[in-house]
C-alpha cells in the first residue's frame, strides 16, 4: 500500500497544477551545498559499469538554502562547474569534482521583463536550458508559458522570448521538457507528452534562434524513446547524434530512467522519424529518481556525462548528480 501511495503522490506531482511545496521568493546569494558520495549500485557498491557508460562518480546534493532543488536542466563545464536551473525560474551554481572552481557556489531567480513582474511566481515553471558558447548566450524552455527566452551572457538580461503555435498545441506541463542548439545553430525541441497522431513525441526543428521574431516557422519530426519512457531533456553530442534523457514512473520500480543516443541524418526532412537507442539504463538497485537534467562536457578528451533528478522539493525525493564517461563508437 506504502508503494502505491508513493507512485500516487509522484504522479500528482507531475500534474498540471502548481506544487506548493515550490519556494515563492528566492534571493541571490552564495550556496552552501553538501555533496554526499554515492555507489551506483547498492547491492554491489564496487559496480562501476551500466550499459555503455562507466561511472565515475554519484552525490547527493542538500543545501539548507530553501530555494535549492527542483533541478529540470543542467549544464556542466569541464572543471566541473555545474549551473542547475530548477523548475521554479531558478539558477544555482556549484562545483563538484578535484578541479577548480571558476565561479563560486550561487542562487539567483533568472531576470524578469517588466512586464512579466505581475506573473505569480509559480508560473515560471522553467524545465529546459541550452547555451552557444561561442555567444554566450543560454536558452530557456518554459512549459506554462510555452515560450523561448534567449538570456544574455551571465544571465544579464533577457534578450528576446517567443511564443511558437506548435509548442502551444502541446500540453502546457508536458512541452518543452528538452530544448538543445546543434551545433550548426539549430534548435530541437521534444515534446513530452506532446504527440503525433502515430503516437511518437513531436519535435520541432528550428531552422536558427527559436527566441527571434525573424526565424522561420520550424520543421516536424518525429522521436520515438526506449518503450514505456518519455523524453525528460537532450543535449546535442555533435553534429550527428543527439543524447535524450527519458523516464517512466510504474508501480513496481518508481521512477527509472534511460540515456539513449539518437543518429541524426545529414539532411532532417519533415516527417523523420527520431528513434532512441539505449545506452544505459538506470533501475534499482542502481541509482534511480525522477532524473530531469543531462549535460556533456569534456574531460582530457573524452566525453563526460552528467545526469541530475528534480526532488520537487519532496522530502522522499533526492536531488542527484551522476557522473558517467561514454567511449562510443559509432
Amino acid at each position: 500500500m506504502s508503494r502505491i501511495l508513493i507512485v500516487l503522490a509522484l504522479a500528482i506531482l507531475l500534474l498540471p497544477a502548481p506544487h506548493n511545496s515550490k519556494p515563492e521568493a528566492v534571493q541571490p546569494g552564495a550556496l552552501l551545498v553538501a555533496a554526499r558520495a554515492l555507489p551506483l549500485s547498492t547491492s554491489d557498491p564496487a559496480l562501476r559499469q551500466v550499459g555503455l557508460l562507466d561511472y565515475l562518480g554519484g552525490w547527493e546534493l542538500r543545501s539548507a538554502n530553501p530555494g535549492f532543488g527542483g533541478i529540470s536542466a543542467l549544464l556542466v563545464s569541464s572543471p566541473g562547474d555545474v549551473l542547475a536551473l530548477s523548475d521554479s525560474g531558478i539558477l544555482m551554481g556549484l562545483h563538484v569534482g578535484p578541479g577548480e572552481a571558476r565561479r563560486r557556489p550561487f542562487i539567483a531567480p533568472l531576470p524578469i521583463r517588466p512586464q512579466d513582474r505581475d506573473r505569480p511566481w509559480w508560473a515560471w515553471d522553467s524545465e529546459s536550458l541550452t547555451h552557444d558558447p561561442l555567444s554566450d548566450r543560454y536558452w530557456v524552455g518554459f512549459e506554462l508559458q510555452q515560450a523561448i527566452c534567449r538570456y544574455a551572457p551571465g544571465f544579464a538580461r533577457i534578450e528576446a522570448c517567443r511564443t511558437w503555435p506548435q509548442i502551444m498545441a502541446w500540453p502546457p506541463t508536458g512541452s518543452i521538457e528538452s530544448l538543445s542548439r546543434l551545433p550548426d545553430g539549430r534548435f530541437i525541441a521534444i515534446g513530452e507528452m506532446g504527440m503525433t497522431p502515430d503516437g511518437r513525441h513531436d519535435v520541432l526543428l528550428f531552422p536558427g534562434d527559436p527566441a527571434e521574431r525573424d526565424t522561420a516557422d520550424p520543421i516536424h519530426l518525429r522521436y520515438t524513446p526506449p518503450q514505456g519512457y518519455r523524453p525528460t531533456d537532450a543535449v546535442a553530442l555533435d553534429a550527428r547524434h543527439l543524447l535524450v534523457l527519458n523516464r517512466r514512473l510504474t508501480l513496481q520500480e518508481l521512477f527509472t530512467a534511460t540515456i539513449a543516443i539518437v543518429d541524426l541524418p545529414e539532411r532532417l526532412e519533415p516527417g523523420m522519424e527520431l528513434k532512441a537507442r539505449t545506452l544505459a539504463r538506470l533501475a534499482p538497485p542502481l541509482l534511480a529518481d525522477n532524473f530531469e537534467g543531462l549535460a556533456v562536457s569534456l574531460e582530457d578528451g573524452r566525453t563526460i556525462l552528467w545526469v541530475v533528478s528534480d526532488d520537487n522539493h519532496e522530502f522522499f525525493q533526492r536531488t542527484l548528480l551522476l557522473k558517467f564517461g561514454l567511449d562510443w563508437v559509432e
